[in-house]
Protein backbone atom coordinates (compact mmCIF):
# COMPACT_ATOMS: atom_id res chain seq x y z
CA UNK A 1 0.00 0.00 0.00
CA UNK A 2 1.09 3.50 -0.79
CA UNK A 3 0.07 6.99 0.97
CA UNK A 4 -0.91 9.78 -0.24
CA UNK A 5 1.16 12.69 0.50
CA UNK A 6 -0.02 15.38 -1.78
CA UNK A 7 -2.65 16.38 -4.24
CA UNK A 8 -1.36 19.33 -6.23
CA UNK A 9 -3.15 21.35 -9.19
CA UNK A 10 -1.38 21.35 -12.66
CA UNK A 11 0.00 24.97 -13.30
CA UNK A 12 -0.79 24.45 -17.13
CA UNK A 13 -3.67 21.87 -16.99
CA UNK A 14 -5.98 22.95 -13.80
CA UNK A 15 -8.55 20.35 -14.83
CA UNK A 16 -5.73 18.12 -13.43
CA UNK A 17 -3.86 17.41 -10.68
CA UNK A 18 -0.74 15.31 -9.60
CA UNK A 19 -0.74 12.79 -6.81
CA UNK A 20 2.29 12.04 -4.89
CA UNK A 21 2.46 8.84 -2.98
CA UNK A 22 4.70 8.22 0.01
CA UNK A 23 6.69 11.58 -0.89
CA UNK A 24 7.29 11.27 -4.26
CA UNK A 25 5.44 12.22 -7.63
CA UNK A 26 3.44 9.70 -8.84
CA UNK A 27 1.52 10.18 -11.84
CA UNK A 28 -1.54 12.98 -13.12
CA UNK A 29 -5.13 12.52 -12.96
CA UNK A 30 -8.16 14.32 -14.16
CA UNK A 31 -10.24 16.56 -11.47
CA UNK A 32 -13.09 14.08 -12.13
CA UNK A 33 -10.88 10.86 -11.46
CA UNK A 34 -9.24 12.30 -8.39
CA UNK A 35 -12.35 13.46 -6.59
CA UNK A 36 -12.62 10.76 -4.08
CA UNK A 37 -8.96 10.93 -3.40
CA UNK A 38 -7.73 12.46 -0.31
CA UNK A 39 -4.61 13.31 1.81
CA UNK A 40 -3.24 10.02 3.61
CA UNK A 41 -5.49 7.59 1.99
CA UNK A 42 -3.91 4.59 0.84
CA UNK A 43 -3.94 2.84 -2.42
CA UNK A 44 -3.21 -0.43 -3.60
CA UNK A 45 -1.38 -1.44 -6.78
CA UNK A 46 -4.74 -2.31 -7.84
CA UNK A 47 -6.48 0.83 -7.36
CA UNK A 48 -3.45 2.58 -9.20
CA UNK A 49 -3.98 1.06 -11.67
CA UNK A 50 -7.81 1.06 -11.76
CA UNK A 51 -7.06 5.18 -11.84
CA UNK A 52 -4.79 5.24 -13.72
CA UNK A 53 -6.72 3.06 -16.66
CA UNK A 54 -9.87 5.42 -15.29
CA UNK A 55 -8.17 8.75 -16.42
CA UNK A 56 -6.54 7.14 -19.70
CA UNK A 57 -10.04 7.05 -20.70
CA UNK A 58 -11.48 10.33 -19.45
CA UNK A 59 -8.61 12.06 -21.00
CA UNK A 60 -9.29 10.44 -24.10
CA UNK A 61 -13.11 11.22 -23.91
CA UNK A 62 -12.17 14.82 -23.46
CA UNK A 63 -9.37 15.13 -26.56
CA UNK A 64 -12.25 13.42 -28.64
CA UNK A 65 -14.78 15.92 -27.34
CA UNK A 66 -12.55 19.17 -28.05
CA UNK A 67 -11.43 17.47 -31.34
CA UNK A 68 -15.50 17.43 -32.04
CA UNK A 69 -16.00 20.80 -30.95
CA UNK A 70 -14.63 22.37 -34.26
CA UNK A 71 -16.86 20.31 -36.49
CA UNK A 72 -18.49 17.12 -36.91
CA UNK A 73 -15.74 14.65 -37.78
CA UNK A 74 -16.15 10.60 -38.88
CA UNK A 75 -15.31 7.71 -36.44
CA UNK A 76 -12.13 7.50 -38.46
CA UNK A 77 -10.92 10.50 -38.32
CA UNK A 78 -11.63 10.20 -33.99
CA UNK A 79 -9.50 7.57 -33.92
CA UNK A 80 -6.46 8.98 -36.24
CA UNK A 81 -6.46 12.09 -33.64
CA UNK A 82 -6.48 9.85 -31.00
CA UNK A 83 -4.25 7.67 -31.78
CA UNK A 84 -1.68 11.30 -32.49
CA UNK A 85 -2.11 11.98 -28.98
CA UNK A 86 -0.99 8.35 -28.03
CA UNK A 87 -3.97 6.74 -26.59
CA UNK A 88 -3.84 3.29 -26.60
CA UNK A 89 -6.05 1.26 -29.42
CA UNK A 90 -8.23 -0.01 -26.67
CA UNK A 91 -9.13 2.85 -25.15
CA UNK A 92 -9.57 4.28 -28.34
CA UNK A 93 -12.16 1.48 -28.67
CA UNK A 94 -14.00 2.11 -25.21
CA UNK A 95 -13.99 6.08 -26.44
CA UNK A 96 -15.75 5.49 -29.56
CA UNK A 97 -18.26 2.91 -28.20
CA UNK A 98 -19.34 5.64 -25.18
CA UNK A 99 -19.03 8.70 -27.98
CA UNK A 100 -22.06 6.85 -30.42
CA UNK A 101 -23.74 6.05 -27.01
CA UNK A 102 -23.80 9.60 -25.99
CA UNK A 103 -24.51 10.99 -29.88
CA UNK A 104 -21.06 12.47 -30.35
CA UNK A 105 -19.98 9.92 -33.50
CA UNK A 106 -22.21 8.51 -36.24
CA UNK A 107 -20.68 7.87 -39.35
CA UNK A 108 -24.23 7.36 -40.95
CA UNK A 109 -25.26 11.01 -39.81
CA UNK A 110 -21.68 12.44 -40.90
CA UNK A 111 -22.01 11.08 -44.46
CA UNK A 112 -25.26 12.98 -44.57
CA UNK A 113 -24.39 16.38 -42.84
CA UNK A 114 -21.34 16.42 -45.14
CA UNK A 115 -23.35 15.44 -48.34
CA UNK A 116 -26.11 18.35 -47.62
CA UNK A 117 -23.41 20.83 -46.64
CA UNK A 118 -21.13 20.26 -49.78
CA UNK A 119 -24.68 20.76 -51.63
CA UNK A 120 -25.42 23.70 -50.09
CA UNK A 121 -22.59 25.76 -50.28
CA UNK A 122 -20.32 23.69 -52.82
CA UNK A 123 -21.69 21.25 -55.30
CA UNK A 124 -20.26 18.83 -56.80
CA UNK A 125 -20.91 15.29 -58.42
CA UNK A 126 -21.86 12.30 -56.76
CA UNK A 127 -18.65 10.47 -57.44
CA UNK A 128 -16.49 13.13 -55.96
CA UNK A 129 -18.83 13.56 -52.63
CA UNK A 130 -18.33 9.54 -52.81
CA UNK A 131 -14.30 10.12 -52.98
CA UNK A 132 -14.19 12.83 -50.11
CA UNK A 133 -16.33 10.22 -47.99
CA UNK A 134 -13.90 7.54 -48.56
CA UNK A 135 -11.12 9.80 -47.72
CA UNK A 136 -12.85 10.35 -43.95
CA UNK A 137 -12.43 6.88 -44.07
CA UNK A 138 -16.37 5.67 -44.19
CA UNK A 139 -16.69 2.12 -45.70
CA UNK A 140 -18.85 1.55 -48.86
CA UNK A 141 -21.66 0.85 -47.57
CA UNK A 142 -21.80 4.01 -45.63
CA UNK A 143 -20.98 5.93 -48.86
CA UNK A 144 -23.59 4.95 -51.33
CA UNK A 145 -26.21 5.39 -48.65
CA UNK A 146 -25.46 8.54 -48.57
CA UNK A 147 -24.76 9.83 -52.02
CA UNK A 148 -28.00 7.58 -53.35
CA UNK A 149 -30.29 10.84 -53.45
CA UNK A 150 -28.00 13.31 -54.77
CA UNK A 151 -29.47 15.24 -57.89
CA UNK A 152 -26.52 15.36 -59.83
CA UNK A 153 -28.52 17.64 -62.50
CA UNK A 154 -29.67 19.91 -60.21
CA UNK A 155 -26.25 20.15 -58.33
CA UNK A 156 -24.61 20.85 -61.30
CA UNK A 157 -27.01 23.79 -62.40
CA UNK A 158 -27.01 25.30 -58.96
CA UNK A 159 -22.92 25.45 -59.14
CA UNK A 160 -22.67 26.78 -62.60
CA UNK A 161 -25.58 29.67 -62.19
CA UNK A 162 -23.63 30.83 -59.35
CA UNK A 163 -20.39 30.88 -61.70
CA UNK A 164 -22.22 32.55 -64.99
CA UNK A 165 -21.85 36.34 -63.26
CA UNK A 166 -18.04 35.43 -64.19
CA UNK A 167 -18.63 34.97 -67.66
CA UNK A 168 -20.73 37.38 -68.82
CA UNK A 169 -19.86 39.13 -72.27
CA UNK A 170 -18.07 36.05 -72.99
CA UNK A 171 -19.06 34.28 -77.10
CA UNK A 172 -20.88 30.89 -76.89
CA UNK A 173 -17.83 28.69 -77.52
CA UNK A 174 -15.47 30.43 -74.64
CA UNK A 175 -18.65 30.70 -72.40
CA UNK A 176 -19.24 26.51 -72.96
CA UNK A 177 -15.33 26.03 -72.34
CA UNK A 178 -15.20 27.60 -69.64
CA UNK A 179 -18.44 26.87 -67.89
CA UNK A 180 -17.76 23.09 -68.55
CA UNK A 181 -14.14 22.71 -67.28
CA UNK A 182 -15.41 24.57 -64.06
CA UNK A 183 -18.17 21.49 -63.75
CA UNK A 184 -15.82 19.03 -64.83
CA UNK A 185 -13.42 20.08 -62.36
CA UNK A 186 -16.38 19.27 -59.77
CA UNK A 187 -16.37 15.88 -60.73
CA UNK A 188 -19.73 16.24 -62.98
CA UNK A 189 -20.25 14.06 -65.81
CA UNK A 190 -20.56 15.12 -69.75
CA UNK A 191 -23.88 14.45 -70.34
CA UNK A 192 -24.91 16.30 -66.98
CA UNK A 193 -22.41 19.08 -67.89
CA UNK A 194 -23.57 19.51 -71.78
CA UNK A 195 -27.39 20.31 -71.11
CA UNK A 196 -26.70 22.50 -68.14
CA UNK A 197 -23.73 24.64 -70.08
CA UNK A 198 -26.60 25.06 -72.86
CA UNK A 199 -29.89 25.50 -70.50
CA UNK A 200 -27.65 28.65 -68.43
CA UNK A 201 -26.70 30.21 -72.38
CA UNK A 202 -30.11 29.66 -73.07
CA UNK A 203 -31.21 31.53 -70.14
CA UNK A 204 -28.63 34.37 -70.43
CA UNK A 205 -29.89 35.12 -73.90
CA UNK A 206 -33.43 34.01 -73.72
CA UNK A 207 -33.94 36.92 -77.00
CA UNK A 208 -31.42 35.17 -78.85
CA UNK A 209 -31.06 31.55 -80.79
CA UNK A 210 -31.13 28.61 -78.26
CA UNK A 211 -28.61 26.05 -78.77
CA UNK A 212 -29.79 22.51 -78.89
CA UNK A 213 -27.47 19.87 -76.87
CA UNK A 214 -26.29 18.40 -79.63
CA UNK A 215 -24.41 21.08 -80.71
CA UNK A 216 -21.83 20.81 -77.73
CA UNK A 217 -18.86 18.68 -78.54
Amino acid sequence: MRKITAIEAQKRSPNRVNIYLDGEFAFGLARITAAWLKMGQELSDEKIAKLQADDARERAYQQALLYLSYRARSESEIRQNLRKHEIPEAVIDETLEKLRGDGFANDNQFAAAWVENRSTFRPRSRRVLAMELRQKGLDDETVRSAVAGVDEAALAYEAARKRVSRLKGLEWNEFRKKLSEFLARRGFPYEIIAPTVTRLWNEAHNEEKHFEDEDIT
